[in-house]
């Protein structure tokens, strides 16, 4: 294959003015631009130990490029890939070889042949909560992850968003707590969210209870709410919580009761909000306040997930 363009080195690229750079990169929440610049490194690599030009690709390059990876990395990963080539491309100031229906026509056959089902987190519903907390220890780390699951349950919040709060975003009501989210997954622009939690029906699973006694466990007064402990497990650390720390908590819950820790994850909390909200009635206007869900078709899953049962069809029909 002759090639008329030649690779471009990343040194190469058009010189941006500082203030605009950080504006650019502001446009994109942290774990995007963490996302594109792995995705874009690797495509690099790829291209170079093949002697392809990376900046601008060709589009026949792009479609070998993901064929290649088509038995490792499901779909919708490959798709992310090409939504960092494309990003990559448009600010280096070249049009995008992902739109090409070349490739276009490459990634739709790997969907037809992969599939684009993903495998989802399962919901961790009341119920199993309720389990898991009485037989739960005391530790200051079990009072930690009983308070993580607690509020993230009641509250639909995202991992990311249990970390990122502090202090100053709880207000202790009468009522229970208004918990404000400074960034989330659907409002990285700062506006004013927040989330009322109330006090639980029953003391041992009551979500802001267990806040409030973590804190005080804790001797948390400002900064991040959920942190680690130092290495010797002693004392709770200054820094704030990964992330993971909820994922591994969740799975530690799952499997105290008997249940697979590898179907779950931090989202079972979110998920279980939603799909116990259908169970009970509540009014999908009022989940979706909630949960901060802006489209009922992304609650489609949990729908369906949360109503299964409630019709015995095999009773219905006689059998």
């Amino acid at each position: 294959m002759t090639h008329e363009l030649q690779p471009v080195e990343s040194a190469a690229l058009p010189a941006l003015d500082a203030a605009i750079v950080a504006y650019v990169e502001a446009s994109k929440a942290s774990n995007t631009r963490k996302a594109y610049a792995s995705d874009w490194t690797h495509f690099e690599q790829w291209c170079k130990a093949r002697g392809e030009p990376f900046l601008p690709a060709f589009p026949q390059t792009v479609a070998a490029y993901i064929t290649a990876l088509a038995d490792t990395h499901k779909p919708a990963t490959l798709q992310r890939r090409l939504a960092s080539i494309s990003v990559a491309h448009q600010a280096a100031g070249y049009p995008s070889p992902a739109g090409a229906p070349l490739v276009r026509a490459t990634m739709q056959g790997i969907r037809r042949t992969h599939g684009v089902a993903q495998r989802q987190a399962a919901p961790l519903l009341v119920e199993q909560v309720r389990q898991a907390v009485c037989i739960s220890g005391d530790t200051a780390r079990d009072v930690r992850d009983k308070a993580i699951i607690l509020l993230g349950l009641a509250g639909a919040f995202r991992r990311s968003e249990l970390v990122a709060l502090d202090v100053s975003d709880l207000q202790f009501r009468e009522q229970g707590v208004v918990v404000t989210l400074r960034r989330s997954k659907t409002n990285q622009e700062g506006q004013d969210e927040s989330k009322d939690i109330g006090y639980g029906a029953h003391e041992h699973t009551c979500p802001v209870r267990a806040l409030r006694r973590w804190l005080e466990v804790a001797g948390i007064e400002s900064g991040p709410v959920f942190r680690p402990f130092t290495p010797d497990g002693r004392a709770v650390a200054a820094q704030r919580l990964s992330d993971r720390a909820v994922s591994r908590a969740v799975k530690a819950a799952a499997k105290r009761i008997g249940l697979s820790a590898d179907l779950f994850s931090g989202h079972s909390l979110r998920a279980g909000f939603v799909t116990q909200g259908y169970r009970a009635g509540i009014p999908e206007a009022d989940i979706m306040r909630q949960s901060g869900h802006k489209s009922r078709a992304v609650l489609g899953k949990y729908r369906r997930e949360g109503e299964r049962f409630l019709t015995n069809f095999s009773a219905k029909v006689g059998l």
